[in-house]
């Protein structure tokens, strides 16, 4: 079964063949560190983490990369702000960021280079670039030139004057086309810098992840992801100083693009106050809850964030957690094959909806299923789809116990009724259920027992 990804280089969906079938390589954009990020940042790692277990189930070996931006002027700006050293402001905000990836189920990349570790790849590309007469020096900056890469644009497929004026560089007196961006700039004594032969500085954005990728995948890797917001400048930026450097090598052979989130029709931004910090929805909701919404459409379109999104993945995962406790009893091989309608959907390019809709089946089967024989096999199917989109990996106790001090209170009143029922104390069951019911928990009386939900 052939992996189909839709390579936003061609526009169209193509069937995905590795360079070398021995060393996969993916670059997925990482984080600036300078505060918590959004919801809408995970958005990625989740989605490419399960393109990476794919991936990993096809091939023998993947080099995932996923950079950390340790140098930008949000970082400067930020440790001025709160007067504290600008490495207290990344050291703090990378541990925060890999915590908050873990807690959602996201596997640690192969690979994490930080861009104040790659300086002298840096200044290395820089270098070929202006040699090559793609790039020139101007007091104290080193910008790439847009006219000497004709292709410039092709990725984002945007007219040059609307490219200029989206452009996120002020034209500036030292450019000789309003479309030129940085490769580096000098720093002030307050500011982080590096010497370099054009001027004691620091790296632009857009040169840093052309570096960490060749430093670390190669001249031309087979995947670079992200969000469709990078496109344009970043990721255009990224191809024209990477094929210029690299003598006219394809850079990244697919380009796969996640949709933004937003709230109701409105991108997600902090300009219009509707940002969600992940590190504050994570201590409020179950991140596996997190992860299975932000996997509830398909990765390329828009994702409608709102409370009741995260509710009702709470409320699926309860149903699919409660099949499993249910089946606790029945043992399973630890190998069990993946569904072929599952490795269908994950192939066409990566339909994660259909995925989670025959999750959905499997359990009502495996609810339904009288012979043993029958709840292993779809027990085990269960387990494994679960396992490749990262969900159901905690034990079913574990989930539902995640609510503290009111779970157990809750399961001490349902264990109660049920010893009442069964002392023929049915008023005193009645009782303990209307109670139950108020508080907003259901009841559903299994053959395997007695199951509950909040409403």
């Amino acid at each position: 079964m052939q992996i189909r990804l839709y390579n936003n280089l061609h526009r169209r969906l193509e069937v995905f063949e590795p360079l070398d079938p021995n060393r996969v390589t993916m670059y997925l954009c990482g984080p600036t560190v300078y505060n918590y990020v959004h919801v809408g940042n995970a958005r990625g790692p989740v989605v490419f983490d399960v393109l990476a277990r794919l991936l990993r189930r096809r091939y023998d070996r993947l080099v995932y990369a996923r950079n950390i931006t340790d140098v930008d002027d949000k970082i400067n700006n930020a440790a001025k702000e709160l007067g504290v050293p600008i490495g207290e402001i990344t050291a703090k905000y990378t541990v925060a960021y890999r915590a908050d990836m873990e807690k959602l189920g996201v596997v640690p990349q192969d690979v994490e280079p930080h861009a104040t570790e790659h300086i002298a790849q840096i200044i290395a590309m820089i270098e070929k670039l202006i040699e090559s007469g793609h790039a020139y020096a101007a007091e104290g900056h080193v910008l790439f030139s847009v006219a000497s890469y004709p292709d410039y644009g092709k990725l984002s497929r945007r007219p040059l004057d609307e490219m200029i004026a989206g452009n996120r560089i002020d034209v500036a007196s030292y450019k000789k086309d309003p479309g030129d961006f940085v490769l580096w700039k000098p720093s002030t004594p307050d500011l982080p810098g590096w010497d370099s032969p054009w001027s004691h500085g620091r790296p632009g954005w857009h040169i840093e992840c052309s570096a960490m990728a060749q430093a670390h995948l190669g001249e031309t890797i087979d995947i670079h992801a992200g969000g469709v917001d990078l496109l344009f400048p970043h990721h255009e930026n990224e191809v024209a100083q990477s094929t210029c450097a690299h003598g006219g090598k394809v850079f990244a052979r697919f380009w796969v693009h996640n949709g933004m989130l937003d709230f109701g029709g409105k991108k997600m931004s902090k300009s219009l106050g509707n940002v969600s910090v992940l590190h504050e929805l994570l201590a409020q909701q179950p991140p596996e809850a997190i992860r299975y919404a932000l996997l509830s459409a398909h990765y390329r379109q828009p994702l409608d964030w709102s409370d009741a999104l995260i509710e009702q993945s709470i409320r699926t995962l309860d149903r699919l957690y409660g099949t499993l406790r249910d089946l606790a009893d029945v043992d399973v091989a630890a190998d069990a094959n993946l569904p072929e309608a599952v490795e269908a959907a994950l192939c066409d390019d990566l339909n994660t909806p259909a995925v989670l809709a025959e999750l959905a089946r499997l359990a009502a089967e495996a609810r339904k299923a009288s012979s043993i024989e029958d709840k292993r096999a779809l027990k085990a199917q269960l387990l494994a789809t679960g396992a490749i989109m990262g969900l159901l990996q905690r034990e079913p106790q574990a989930w539902f116990g995640q609510g503290g001090d009111d779970d157990a209170r809750i399961q001490a009143l349902v264990d109660e009724r049920s010893a009442a029922k069964k002392a023929r104390d049915f008023a005193r069951a009645d009782a303990l259920r209307d109670q139950l019911a108020g508080e907003g928990v259901l009841l559903e009386d299994t053959a395997q027992g007695v199951r509950w939900k909040r409403a």
